[in-house]
């Protein structure tokens, strides 16, 4: 499992409900963007409804404006050329007779021929029968007639529309589209305007239109409008679950790193608190501890003089206070670390160093090194006895991780971006996966001995110097700790 000082922290469920919080307003957000796009959709598709009721109403309109136009014409026209001759030559109408049956049935067709008129159909007006009707099988039919027959027959032409289908027509789902047009006006007797006299009804002429092609192209047109503008809003609605998507995650991240800083400054004040303390403390141990050193050390050699071969007790006290003492100076340099002087250096040369001071003990647990130092390195901005300290604490850990015959390697190289990489390897005991977030933290360690100040004081330097330090770790097998530091600024 690896893990880098970049990671965001854990969260527990405080933290979790605080950056909830921060994303509460950005959740409103994305709700009413979603609900407006809902809404938008909605009326859409209203309006490609009302477009295409608006389209059909039109159409009904002057097709029947069209039909009214053509029945009050074939009316002149009948009359003129067939009921005026008919009573004329025959004394009066009798379609039973073939001859004006077939009169009458060439006047009509003559009038609507090539005007894609279905059928024409005329009614007696004494009684509901079908008197005429270029459709033959109608003809003698009583009672067909409906309330717009009769109210053609009280002289108020009108019309009579029949359809089904939908835009799911096409699909099965619903009837197939028809649409047809019945219009009915009085048959009227023709008369001049200088006539007088009421007007005469003398039967009803229905005329049929089938708009079943006109309605079809309606309906597509329907059905378009409604697909393309659902496909627009679903375009729409991608476009805007990506931006809400990606803005979720930039703001999700942001708060996470806003709530990472305020942990760092947080735990930069409390440890600033704690550096304030220790500081006082160690400051008042010092003094006290250097006499005591410096009366062991008399007394260490009077003792030799007056009671020889128990000097060592003395000796002991001395040990001790040399160790309470490293330690105090330790507390020191957490609690107020050295300012750094930066120059320019090259990192290979440290790293050199402090393998040239390491390596007696490396001999003496028969470490094997491997070394890999890249020879084109940059120059970095450095503070090279602070750096070399750092990169002391880290290779006596490793050290101290490994048994005999441990395997150290040691490697840098040039980054693209003209950085500097120094990657550190042991085979160790590693460090499980839960504490890899809190070795840089003060007074955390997993010896028996030891302040756990020495990793602390290494971050310490290390973010001093800009460097970003990852660690990598598996338990029982090994260690990386990889430190990156910053190109040099021009």
């Amino acid at each position: 499992m690896a893990k880098g000082e970049k990671t965001l922290p854990v969260l527990d469920s405080v933290q979790k409900q605080k950056v909830l919080a921060g994303l509460e307003p950005f959740k409103l957000v994305e709700y009413f963007s979603f609900s407006s796009l809902a809404v938008i959709l909605v009326f859409t598709l209203v309006l490609a409804w009302l477009i295409s009721e608006n389209a059909r109403k039109v159409m009904l309109e002057q097709n029947e404006e069209y039909s009214l136009l053509l029945a009050e014409n074939l009316n002149q026209q009948v009359f003129r050329r067939f009921v005026l001759p008919a009573v004329i030559r025959y004394g009066g109408i009798a379609l039973r007779n073939p001859e004006q049956f077939e009169l009458l049935d060439g006047i009509v067709k003559g009038v609507t021929q090539g005007l894609k008129i279905d059928s024409v159909t005329i009614y007696d007006s004494s009684k509901n029968i079908i008197s005429y009707s270029t459709l033959p099988d109608l003809v003698g039919k009583e009672g067909v007639g409906a309330d717009e027959y009769f109210k053609a027959l009280k002289g108020k032409p009108n019309s009579r529309f029949t359809y089904s289908g939908s835009v799911l027509s096409d699909t099965g789902i619903t009837t197939e589209v028809s649409c047809v047009l019945k219009t009915f006006i009085p048959f009227r007797q023709v008369r001049k305007e200088s006539e007088g006299g009421g007007e005469l009804i003398m039967g009803v002429i229905e005329i049929e239109k089938d708009l079943t092609r006109n309605y079809a192209n309606i309906i597509r047109l329907q059905g378009r409008i409604m697909w393309v503008s659902s496909g627009v809003m679903a375009i729409l609605f991608l476009v805007l679950r990506f931006i809400v998507s990606r803005a979720g995650k930039i703001i999700e991240k942001r708060a996470l790193e806003r709530l990472r800083l305020e942990e760092k400054l947080n735990q930069a004040e409390r440890l600033a608190h704690l550096g304030t303390m220790v500081a006082t403390v160690s400051h008042e141990i010092k003094s006290p501890l250097g006499i005591v050193r410096s009366t062991a050390e008399i007394l260490e050699k009077r003792i030799s003089k007056l009671a020889p071969g128990s000097e060592h007790l003395a000796k002991i006290v001395v040990d001790e206070t040399v160790r309470l003492n490293n330690i105090v100076v330790e507390f020191l340099d957490f609690a107020r670390p050295p300012k750094a002087n930066f120059v320019r250096g090259n990192i290979n040369e440290v790293i050199k160093k402090v393998l040239e001071f390491i390596s007696p003990e490396l001999k003496r647990q028969r470490i094997e090194l491997v070394v890999d130092l890249a020879p084109d390195l940059q120059e970095n901005d450095l503070d090279t006895e602070l750096f070399y300290r750092a990169l002391l604490n880290i290779l006596m850990n490793a050290i101290q991780a490994m048994n005999e015959n441990g395997k150290l390697q040691l490697g840098t190289r040039a980054m693209a971006d003209g950085a500097t990489e120094l990657k550190i390897r042991d085979n160790g005991v590693g460090i499980a996966a839960e504490k890899i977030d809190q070795i840089f933290l003060p007074f955390f360690s997993d010896k028996s001995k030891g302040t756990g100040l020495g990793l602390a004081i290494t971050k310490n330097i290390l973010d001093n110097h800009g460097a970003e330090v990852i660690v990598e770790s598996t338990e029982g097998q090994e260690t990386i700790f990889t430190i990156t530091l910053p190109p040099v600024k021009r």
